[in-house]
């Protein structure tokens, strides 16, 4: 069997140069030449909504625009400084409006101009410098090569010359800055720059820049890819920022499927219509509505954006309906210009009745403290408001049978909460914090009072591992792994397996610690059911991929359920170790900078149901140390767009892989059945 797959990967490796030297269609950036003629076609016929739109954007298309190039741009945060920022982003979009203009009317006075503000910039152009470099580079690169584009195969007048001078710069001043993109920014600025990336690699016939850019549209770490921008219910990344950057961000990954759309690489499509599903998430709450958010969706910047025509006319022609999206466009429509004039393909089919539209991930949604909270039911509570002792309740109330309740509110308290057996913690969802004193300068926000620990509840809080419970307007700078602090959250040890009975987590929300969120080892008996672990797990001591949002090691009789368990920014979402008789079912586990699911010398495990997305790593990974699992069952889950395997096994014994969905993984998108060349894998689904 080893002798096939070896087979397998040499025939793929042979035909990979012939898909790599597919020659690119031309034009072929936002429109091909038959989506050019048809749009012109339409306009001439003074059809709506071309019509308006070509008048719009006639009347605000200036042959008398000054160019003013520069050597050096500087654009800061926020556009401060900005020295020669503002003239290449008017002089990019007017070459575009310019080039569009010629295309439609024949008017040279548009071609001359297009064909000056290039010439102008190519020849002057060294460098980008200071924070905003790269986004400026982003948004501006694929406007001149849509420019370029339309002049170069078209009757222009453009010189060998000016075309020579253009892509020296695309690929001596654009492509330097840009090839290594900047995951580690809001997510907006890697669209932006993978938007231009593809167009830069069109127009100077670049396979390689192509899928390279394909590549990081897909499995991007950090905020980079798609699936690190649009969640699987469709919450962004910056929907917790502001409005106005989730429009931006959006319409460059959308811009970015279009450019690839024309080459004929459906990016609209993959992970169930995953822009569709972000744009009408957004949609319906810039337009009164109010979607499900893990944390506070942000009231900032509420103005519709001109980002929803394509978008709009691209799934409408294929039957799938996106309202949200539709009032958005329509609402945007009469000032509108280029982008309804690009909106169109030639090939869509007229009239296409919608039939169905993309929808949120219904796996651990929602999870977390606003899942499910203690309610009032006449038991004998405790009663803790903030400020006063957890300790002194817990430890009151400890074998009682009595709850202890804390509040709405944040509860910061002095030193670790110790546990003692008998334990019932609950509290009022969301709105109930608790969080470590920083000045304490201790780790672990909750351990065992004593070894044995047995009967704990803990349920309805969220436990903060920050220093700071304020996310602040831009989440991404307060990221755990920029935060150098050492802090852990639930962290339970036993001294051998049962020596702890009976753990029951529920409904937690566990976020911003640098070391694990929940560890438990030596355990017997273990809940976790609908947890949202979040962000945990960084490169503090062991170090980076020793720490996780969930570790288990030593424990028996597992069960973890509905939870939500990603984002951790150098580890995985769960990792079991040592461990029997486990189930891990309908789990969101996603974004995690390794894998998602690791499995190190389990027995007896079952993972069914489970949402397993966009993972730095494999998806599931059941590795080989010093000893494989055995009887590891994998069952209808649904694996897509990890960077490496779906689901990689090597050293196990009846390791059972059974009716799983694959898309998508794997650096080359090839990896979603090469599951493994263990012969010992059972791949009964692939």
């Amino acid at each position: 069997m080893m002798k096939k797959y070896i087979f397998l990967i040499i025939i793929l490796f042979l035909i990979k140069p012939c898909v790599h030297g597919k020659k690119f269609i031309h034009p072929g950036i936002d429109q091909s030449a038959a989506d050019m003629a048809f749009m012109k076609k339409q306009v001439e016929a003074g059809l709506s909504p071309w019509k308006a739109a070509f008048d719009k954007l006639k009347s605000t298309t200036d042959t008398t625009f000054k160019v003013i190039p520069h050597a050096h741009v500087l654009r800061g945060p926020y556009g401060k400084p900005n020295i020669g920022g503002d003239d290449l982003s008017k002089g990019a979009g007017m070459a575009y409006n310019c080039a569009l203009m010629w295309y439609l009317t024949g008017d040279s006075h548009y071609s001359r101009k297009a064909i000056e503000i290039l010439n102008g910039w190519s020849t002057v152009l060294w460098d980008f410098d200071y924070n905003d470099a790269k986004l400026l580079a982003g948004w501006t690169g694929h406007q001149l090569c849509n420019a370029a584009e339309i002049l170069r195969y078209g009757a222009s007048g453009w010189s060998a010359k000016g075309i020579s001078d253009f892509t020296r710069m695309l690929m001596q001043v654009y492509y330097p800055l840009i090839r290594y993109y900047y995951p580690q920014a809001n997510g907006n600025w890697d669209g932006a720059i993978i938007h231009s990336l593809l167009a830069l690699a069109i127009f100077t016939d670049n396979r390689e820049i192509y899928d390279n850019a394909l590549e990081h549209f897909y499995h991007a770490p950090v905020n980079g890819s798609i699936f690190k921008y649009i969640y699987p219910d469709g919450q962004c990344q910056e929907s917790t920022r502001d409005q106005g950057h989730v429009q931006l961000g959006l319409g460059e990954f959308a811009g970015a499927a279009k450019v690839a759309f024309t080459q004929g690489t459906d990016l609209f499509s993959i992970a169930d219509h995953r822009i569709g599903l972000g744009f009408e998430y957004t949609a319906s709450y810039l337009l009164g509505h109010a979607p499900h958010c893990y944390g506070k969706i942000s009231d900032r910047a509420l103005s519709l954006r001109d980002d929803y025509e394509y978008v709009y006319r691209h799934y409408a022609a294929r039957g799938i309906d996106l309202p949200y999206t539709k009032m958005a466009a329509d609402s945007v429509r009469p000032q509108a210009s280029r982008s309804v004039l690009t909106a169109f393909r030639a090939t869509d089919k007229p009239n296409v009745k919608p039939i169905n539209k993309p929808s949120a991930s219904a796996i651990a949604y929602p999870a977390g403290a606003e899942a499910l909270h203690w309610k009032d039911t006449g038991a004998s509570v405790i009663r803790v408001k903030p400020g006063e002792s957890l300790q002194e309740a817990i430890d009151k109330a400890a074998g009682t049978g009595n709850l202890v309740l804390a509040t709405a509110g944040l509860h910061k308290f002095p030193a670790t909460l110790k546990i003692p057996s008998g334990t019932t913690l609950v509290g009022e969802g969301l709105s109930t914090i608790l969080m470590l004193d920083p000045a304490s300068g201790q780790r672990e926000a909750m351990i065992q009072a004593t070894d044995d620990l047995h009967d704990v509840v803990l349920q309805g809080f969220v436990l903060e591992g920050s220093t700071d419970p304020d996310p602040g307007t831009d989440p991404n700078s307060r990221r755990s792994y920029r935060g150098n602090y050492n802090r852990g959250g639930i962290l339970f040890y036993g001294n051998k397996t049962g020596s702890m009975k009976n753990i029951t987590v529920a409904a937690l929300t566990i976020r911003n610690c640098t070391f694990n969120g929940l560890f438990i080892t030596g355990a017997d008996k273990v809940n976790i059911q609908s947890c949202d672990l979040n962000e945990n797990g960084v490169s503090v001591p062991s170090g980076s991929r020793q720490l996780h949002n969930l570790l288990l090691s030593h424990c028996r009789n597992v069960n973890i359920q509905n939870c939500r368990l990603d984002t951790s920014p150098l580890g995985c979402g769960i990792h079991l170790a040592d461990c029997t008789d486990a189930l891990i079912e309908k789990c969101e586990v996603a974004r995690n900078g390794w894998h998602g699911i690791l499995l190190s010398a389990c027995q007896n495990i079952l993972i069914t149901g489970n949402l397993v997305e966009a993972n730095d790593g494999c998806g599931t990974l059941i590795q080989y140390l010093g000893e494989g699992s055995v009887n590891v069952r994998v069952v209808q889950n649904i694996l897509r767009y990890n960077h490496n395997f779906g689901l990689l096994s090597y050293g196990g014994t009846t390791i059972l892989s059974v009716n799983n969905r694959y898309e998508g993984n794997g650096i080359d998108l090839k990896s979603d059945e090469m599951v493994s060349p263990d012969p010992i894998l059972m791949l009964t689904d692939l």
